[in-house]
């Protein structure tokens, strides 16, 4: 067998294996070594599955997952989400949609002290879902409009998956964070426009909520104010090179912690209920890519990412084309596979072709995001959908029927970000 049928059946082998539900970093893991002991003998392939496992987990910069999740999960505990519906819901909830917009601003901000999609849905989720009802919302309108707004966990700063994908492909974490400040608030815009026309289209959607007094919008910013001043002080750190992305990290735990002490939000069990969540998730992370990696060198090896490359620039396709061509494929991808399978399968494949053609590193990692965030609410996978889903006690079926107009304003996200690709650059082409 030649090592280009090697690696192509590699590919429909890791595909089968996580279509068939098997977690994807074992699968990668068993795919990549078993692959290596067929191509060269099994003694090195072992030799390599215990170097690549113990460099992989010994990477300074991957301290920074634990740092980012503790400081989402403590400020959680502090009662945060629903103070942030509260706050916009008090400026917002009088325009057409304004619970709904109310809703993604919140995710919003949320996602700017977490770096977790589930953690985001999940936390605002609980307070808004059952507000919007109770407002006489559209069960449909109210749970799509969570389960899109969730997935600017993973695309404003700081975002675990843009880690992994720094991992994965050695791009600066600290830049990567920084690159998705812009794209994440223009996707945000474009979710809030999006529930805006929905219910302009269709008002039975959500009926208006009365205006609040100036008093009580001001009060409601009292009590965000940890939001920016967190987020200003850690990203502000890493873009000024005040300190690394690890350091930025353990900053905001750090103030995420002395805030949930200062106003008692936290005890002994939340406490170290944040620390063994924390745990279980980083430990799933660093399975994940430990197992990117293995796979990669597999890949790499059988020269499957080289003819790619090759086969693509023979057809001489237009930049634009090319993207678009890559875009499709990860959309597909994102109907059967859960969105972590899709960026680490991927863009072990996609990377090496698309840093060949001249395009930037850093910008591919925020358009690769935003094209797993559609995979995170199509069916049949779509993690998010069902997070919200059993978050609120909403059939799952509700949640993806109310997801479809957000998908339109994700896509046009991605291809504003690909035909403008400063939006992602420009800031951290400003950083030392």
């Amino acid at each position: 067998m030649s090592t280009a049928h090697l690696g192509l059946l590699s590919v429909v082998l890791l595909f089968l294996l996580v279509f068939l539900r098997l977690p994807i970093a074992f699968a990668m893991i068993f795919v990549g070594t078993a692959g290596y002991a067929y191509f060269i003998n099994p003694g090195a392939a072992f030799i390599k599955l215990g170097t690549d496992m113990f460099n992989n987990a010994t990477i300074y910069t991957l301290s920074v997952i634990p740092m980012f999740l503790l400081m989402g999960l403590f400020l959680g505990t502090s009662g945060l989400g629903r103070q942030l519906f509260k706050a916009f819901n008090s400026w917002l909830g009088h325009i057409s949609g304004g619970l709904a917009i109310a809703s993604i601003g919140a995710c919003a901000f949320f996602a700017a002290v977490s770096g977790s999609v589930i953690g985001t849905t999940a936390t605002i989720g609980k307070v808004a879902v059952p507000e919007m009802l109770a407002h006489r919302y559209k069960e449909t309108f109210a749970a799509g409009t969570v389960a899109a707004g969730g997935t600017l966990g993973i695309l404003i700063p700081p975002s675990s998956v843009l880690i992994i994908y720094g991992a994965l492909t050695e791009e600066s974490i600290g830049k990567l964070l920084i690159a998705g400040i812009l794209p994440g608030i223009v996707t945000a815009v474009l979710l809030a426009l999006a529930a805006w026309l929905q219910v302009k289209i269709n008002p039975s959607l959500g009926p208006t909520a009365p205006n609040a007094a100036l008093k009580e919008k001001l009060e409601s910013v009292k009590l965000i104010w940890p939001v920016p001043v967190i987020f200003a002080i850690s990203m502000g750190g890493i873009y000024l090179g005040a300190f690394t992305a690890t350091e930025g990290g353990a900053v905001g735990a750090f103030l995420s912690l002395l805030y949930a002490l200062l106003t008692k939000q936290v005890n002994w069990n939340s406490f170290t209920g944040a620390l063994k969540e924390t745990s279980n998730v980083v430990a799933m992370i660093f399975l994940v890519i430990i197992g990117g990696v293995i796979y990669g060198h597999f890949l790499t090896a059988t020269r499957i990412p080289l003819m790619m490359r090759d086969a693509i620039i023979a057809l001489d396709l237009a930049p634009l084309l090319l993207v678009t061509f890559i875009f499709v494929c990860y959309f597909v991808a994102g109907f059967f596979m859960d969105a972590m399978a899709v960026i680490v399968i991927l863009t072990s494949l996609f990377y090496p072709l698309v840093i060949s053609a001249g395009y930037n590193g850093i910008w591919f990692g925020v358009i690769t995001i935003l094209m797993v965030n559609i995979g995170f609410l199509t069916p049949p996978v779509g993690a998010v959908s069902m997070v919200t889903a059993s978050v609120t006690n909403i059939r799952v079926e509700t949640v993806f029927k109310g997801v479809t107009p957000y998908w339109l304003a994700l896509i046009l996200a991605t291809f504003i970000n690909i035909l403008f690709p400063q939006i992602a650059t420009f800031l951290p082409g400003l950083m030392k």
